[in-house]
């Protein structure tokens, strides 16, 4: 009897030791704290396809980290013949583009038109263009991608 209460004590001592390492590594977990994962998804090519692929490597991403409980960021980014993704007037992904952005992940997801390929567009076409309401533009296409890189984006192209 003498035995199992000196034992005692002691087995209790590091079980409580044991818990608590085990909330101090669980709360220390990547998941807990963890900066957000960021993708940049570049569509050059005035392609259906391949902006549906993009949209859906975009609701993918965002699936998979939101069942992870973890945060995610994506910026697709069209320039060249992909503007046409993001342009009013023919843009025919622009549906998908509002329910993606406002309903269904607002916050997670920004498309970004490159003003470099609209100006060239317009003077081509000699009117303005119109970019959907859903989109930001920015100077350049390719210089906000490689800018994107440079502050730990990850790069995907569909």
């Amino acid at each position: 009897f003498g035995l199992k209460e000196s034992i005692m004590p002691s087995l209790l001592r590091h079980l409580a030791i044991v818990a608590l390492m085990s909330m101090a590594l669980i709360s220390a977990s990547p998941a807990a704290d963890s900066k957000p994962h960021r993708v940049a998804i570049q569509v050059d090519q005035n392609d259906p396809q391949v902006m549906s692929l993009a949209l859906g490597n975009a609701s993918n991403v965002i699936e998979y980290y939101r069942d992870k409980n973890q945060d995610v960021e994506i910026d697709i980014v069209a320039y060249g013949p992909g503007l046409h993704m993001l342009r009013a007037d023919t843009s025919l992904v622009q549906d998908r583009i509002r329910r993606l952005k406002d309903m269904v992940f607002p916050g997670k997801i920004q498309f970004s038109a490159c003003n470099s390929t609209k100006q060239g567009m317009e003077k081509a076409e000699g009117h303005a263009i119109s970019i959907l309401p859903d989109a930001i533009v920015v100077p350049s296409g390719v210089v906000h991608l490689m800018e994107l890189q440079e502050q730990g984006w990850s790069y995907v192209r569909p």
